[in-house]
Parts: C-alpha cells; sequence; structure tokens
C-alpha cells in the first residue's frame, strides 16, 4: 500500500510533467526526474547524469518565483533547496525515491551506476572526504562570498572580506592537493564533479585561477569532458549572471526573506 507521504509525492509528480523540460536524454521515458536550476550545485548532478549515462530530464525551477518554497516540493526536498531528485525505479525498488542535498545525489548516483566512486578503498576513502570538504567548505564559504558580493546591500566590507578570504584560502587548499595529484582521489570521481563547478563560479565574484596553476590544469582538463559540456549546457537567466542581480522585492523574499523562512510552516 503507497503510504500518504509516496502519494503525495506522486501526486507532485504527475503536476509537475507539466512544466518545463530543460531536457532529456537516453531514453523516452525518464526514469530520474531532476528539480533543477543552472547553479553549481544543480551543475554537480546534471554532469554525473550525463557521466554516467542513466536516463534522467531536467525539470526547470524558477527559484525567483518561489517554486521551491511550495508544500509539494518539500515533500521532495524538506530543506527546500535545489537541487533534488525522484528515482522511480530506485535502488532495491519500491515507489519512487527522493534524494536531496547534492553530495548524497552524488552518492546515491554512484552506487546505483557502478560509476565515479573508486574500488580501491584508500581512493574510495579519498573520494568521500573530499566530497565532503566540497559540502562543507569550498561551496558553503564561497557561497557566502556570492551572497555578500553579489546580492546583499553593498558597502558591508567584513562579511565580503571574510568570505572572500575563505575562498581564497579554499583554493589554495585545492591547489595543494591537485599539485600531488592529478584528481582528487587519484582518478577523476564523484569528488572532482563536485569540486568544478564551484571552482567554475569563482569568476562572478571576480576571482581567477592565476595564482593556482595545478587547479586551473585540473580545471582545463575537465572542462573538456563531453559530459561536462553537456550538463553545464543550460544556463542561468541573464540577471543571475550579472555581477549584482537586480531582485524585485517579491523575488528577494523567495530568495532570503519572509517568503523564504515561512515556508516551513505552511
Amino acid at each position: 500500500m503507497m503510504s500518504q507521504g509516496s502519494a503525495a509525492i506522486e501526486a507532485f509528480l504527475d503536476r509537475e510533467a507539466a512544466i518545463a523540460v530543460v531536457t532529456c536524454v537516453k531514453g523516452s521515458t525518464a526514469m530520474i526526474d531532476v528539480y533543477f536550476t543552472p547553479t553549481p550545485n544543480g551543475h554537480k548532478v546534471s554532469i554525473m547524469l550525463e557521466e554516467v549515462g542513466l536516463p534522467h530530464r531536467l525539470l526547470a525551477m524558477n527559484m525567483l518565483e518561489g517554486d521551491h518554497l511550495t508544500p509539494e516540493y518539500r515533500r521532495i526536498n524538506p530543506n527546500g533547496r535545489l537541487p533534488a531528485i525522484v528515482d522511480h525505479e530506485p535502488i532495491g525498488g519500491g515507489p519512487p525515491l527522493p534524494v536531496f542535498e547534492s553530495g548524497a545525489i552524488l552518492l546515491y548516483l554512484a552506487e546505483k551506476s557502478g560509476q565515479l566512486l573508486p574500488e580501491s578503498p584508500r581512493r574510495r576513502a579519498q573520494a568521500q572526504q573530499w566530497l565532503m570538504w566540497q559540502m562543507a567548505s569550498f561551496g558553503p564559504m564561497q557561497g557566502q562570498a556570492h551572497h555578500f558580493i553579489r546580492y546583499a546591500p553593498e558597502g558591508q566590507a567584513y562579511p565580503v572580506e571574510r568570505y572572500r578570504n575563505e575562498t581564497l584560502r579554499l583554493l589554495h587548499v585545492l591547489n595543494g592537493r591537485l599539485s600531488e595529484a592529478d584528481y582528487l582521489a587519484e582518478e577523476y570521481s564523484i569528488a572532482d564533479i563536485a569540486a568544478w563547478p564551484w571552482a567554475r563560479a569563482i569568476r562572478a565574484i571576480g576571482l581567477t585561477l592565476d595564482d593556482y596553476p595545478a587547479v586551473a590544469d585540473w580545471f582545463a582538463r575537465i572542462g573538456k569532458r563531453p559530459a561536462v559540456i553537456a550538463g553545464t549546457d543550460v544556463k542561468n537567466a541573464a540577471n543571475l549572471s550579472s555581477a549584482r542581480p537586480v531582485l524585485t522585492e517579491e523575488q528577494w523574499s523567495n530568495l532570503f526573506g519572509k517568503n523564504m523562512l515561512e515556508a516551513p510552516r505552511r
């Protein structure tokens, strides 16, 4: 018997089938739905799916309009963030399985496909630790830098310096690792897929890889992979790609303000 939560997810999926599908690959029936916006975290998942070749479709979610705040979507991701996936043929069978948090999605897809998580215990541990490093440090610290440099009211010198400096420190950490290995786990893995979009994102806050030659070499090599090219083909709206996006009051509320804060109570 289908649980109430599973039934709600199924109803939401039926409704979402009518929204814009960004892309669908390798099969007429999409096995994995990806609730997607073209951010670094979103690109982690789209790149991974291109790499492993699992049938999927990217469902466009407009955070400016509050698509991530609805009660229906929060049944898929109670944290109300993007990306999230729903696997219609999950590992082990059963009803459709929602998975949220981009790092957890990468681990799930690696297990499902049997790809991009090293078999060697040593390299597997390296892949997992660098994935956690990206999830705990490289992404969140740079994310705060993006917020205070690009979105927050100007004139806040301390948080801008704090998170910009932390991003620079983490680039030094990354450069150190890539000075001793071609890839984070010695072979191409989910750790590289997690870190690469965030190395790409530094341009939006005025940073470059000029002082990080090992990162620059790694970044260029990965950027030539066909799956990476395909997985990053979906771009942000021009407004969100600008140095200082201009948001309406409602859009700001959906991203950072009252609407965002009240969504879990709906």
